[in-house]
């Protein structure tokens, strides 16, 4: 494992080579956050109720488990799924229900989809984008999925979920 390698080497680094190692894993980490992000926009398209949704869940699970090679942290589906879960739905009520309302509206024929396209769009791109965020905060401090608090990032999430709503807002047409 390249990351592993990375870590162990830094090891016998001077503190200007930590630095830039560090450096580079924060770049690539937020070129990873920016793509996952975009494909959560893309996730709010999905046509069906739900599905949506677990599109979602999975792609956000996928970038955890991308930024943990990134950091070398070792990577487990269901720590990973149970963390974001916890972060998402026990820190962020509306960044958790508003995307389930917006699903479950794709019942409404012809109106709901209209409306669930463009709430999803901004939500799921903003939920994964902070998401993002705060691992690799996380990771970047030398944190794992076993020291993972979500209580303890509960501002930081609010503060980068509505940055994510910034990112989305300016990729538009």
């Amino acid at each position: 494992m390249i990351e592993a390698d990375e870590r162990e080497g830094a090891e016998g680094a001077s503190d200007e080579e930590k630095l830039d190692i560090k450096a580079e894993k924060d770049t690539e980490a937020q070129e990873r956050i920016l793509y996952y992000t975009y494909g959560g926009m893309a996730m709010g398209l999905v046509p069906f109720p739900l599905l949506d949704l677990a599109a979602l869940t999975a792609l956000q699970l996928k970038m955890l488990h991308r930024l943990s090679g990134i950091y070398g942290v070792e990577f487990k589906a269901n720590l990973g799924r149970s963390a974001s879960t916890s972060l998402v739905g026990g820190l962020a009520p509306v960044a958790s229900a508003a995307p389930v309302a917006a699903s479950l509206s794709k019942f409404i024929p012809g109106v709901g989809h209209v409306l669930s396209y463009g709430t999803l769009v901004a939500l799921n791109g903003a939920s994964t984008y902070a998401v993002g965020q705060v691992f690799a905060r996380h990771f970047s401090s030398g944190g794992t999925f076993f020291t993972f608090d979500p209580e303890t990032t509960r501002d930081y999430f609010t503060e980068q979920y509505e940055k994510g709503k910034g990112v989305v807002n300016s990729t538009g047409p």
